[in-house]
């Protein structure tokens, strides 16, 4: 009997932050895809972006919601939230104080960040893998890490310690 794995849930408000803030958590768990919850609601070229990210990774299911469904709310979810702090763009903030509530209310709950001014960043393992699956995955976007090569470099993720 095969122990079952715990599911890995990614909240991304935009079509790409999953990518820009938690590549490596895609990256390392390709036994264990994750789930990647579009929180926002992207104009149709970038749907059809984040499409096709799922068929070229394995990821096991994206959705397009404006909530987090009953299905995902236990204690074998791993969260993805954006970090509630940190993060400039107000949907960022939005979503990781969804994070931050779940994680009071019990739940595995880790940060992640798309801002790369933060005190928490490493680098990237792959970085050349994550800027290919970048331009493959998000043309639409590509200016933003064209020059600021930080967003293909470094990831920043985070635990809070409960009290």
């Amino acid at each position: 009997m095969s122990e079952e794995k715990n599911k890995i849930v990614i909240i991304s408000p935009h079509c790409d932050d999953e990518l820009v803030g938690c590549f490596e958590v895609i990256e390392k768990n390709p036994d264990n895809a994750p789930v990647i919850l579009y929180v926002g609601n992207p104009p149709q070229e970038r749907r059809e972006e984040a499409i096709k990210l799922r068929e070229h990774t394995g990821i096991t299911m994206q959705m397009f919601c404006n909530s987090i469904p009953p299905i995902f709310m236990n204690l074998s979810t791993v969260f993805y939230f954006p970090d509630p702090v940190n993060e400039i763009h107000p949907l960022h903030r939005l979503w990781g104080s969804q994070g931050e509530n779940m994680l009071r209310n019990g739940l595995n709950v880790t940060f992640y960040t798309t801002n790369m001014n933060v005190p928490y960043l490493h680098e990237v393992e792959n970085s050349q893998k994550k800027e290919e699956l970048l331009n493959k995955m998000y043309p639409s976007q590509k200016t933003l890490w064209e020059y600021e090569k930080k967003y293909i470099l470094f990831e920043g993720r985070y635990k809070w310690i409960m009290k």
